[in-house]
């Protein structure tokens, strides 16, 4: 299963570039290419970023200026995997455990959406998508209409998404964790985040 690091942002809440920002002695992106790939995944970084190309291959966007959905599109055109998993550049604290056990539900459920609830909140850029997306994504970038859920609730029937909420699978978890779950999808958006 391909692994896909969305880093085509502009990290404009940061003030700088995101993926090559230091965090615990190495860049984000850095972090997140090992991530994929101790939980089992061919890592890919998506965006328009050659010099990300030291980390993993770069798959450049096909519309600029989308945003992850546009990203997310690139991916599923260019995989030559039938699931995919996508992990935001931002997420350093998101447990190997966590993205090996999405792996398994996602081919369990063969679901062509795999979506973690946190707090009750989709977290569509941590997910597993299938490629049979890939068309009802481009058809929502076509409209303009780049909010991720939107473009996965367009693709496929309700029917076909897997979301589940991570607190009551972890608590079934015979695992511990060195973080607490709500420090997992925290975001280093802003400086304030960093510190």
């Amino acid at each position: 299963m391909n692994g896909f690091v969305l880093a085509g942002g502009r990290s404009t809440r940061m003030g700088r570039d995101k993926a090559l920002l230091q965090y615990a002695g190495r860049p984000l992106i850095e972090h997140a290419v090992q991530l994929l790939n101790k939980a089992g995944f061919a890592p890919h970084i998506v965006g328009s970023r050659p010099d990300l190309c030291a980390y993993a291959h770069i798959i450049e966007d096909r519309h600029p200026a989308c945003g992850p959905l546009g990203g997310i599109e690139a991916a599923l055109a260019s995989s030559d995997s039938e699931w995919n998993a996508f992990l935001p550049v931002d997420l350093p604290h998101l447990p190997v455990a966590f993205l090996q056990y999405l792996r398994q539900r996602a081919a369990i459920t063969a679901a062509a959406a795999t979506i973690p609830l946190i707090a009750g909140r989709p977290q569509p850029l941590c997910a597993v998508y299938h490629r049979s997306l890939l068309a009802g994504i481009s058809r929502s970038i076509e409209k303009q209409d780049f909010k991720v859920m939107h473009g996965i609730a367009g693709a496929v029937p309700a029917s076909e998404i897997d979301m589940f909420n991570v607190e009551s699978v972890i608590t079934a978890y015979n695992h511990s964790f060195s973080l607490p779950l709500y420090r997992w999808f925290h975001n280093l958006n802003t400086p304030q985040d960093l510190a």
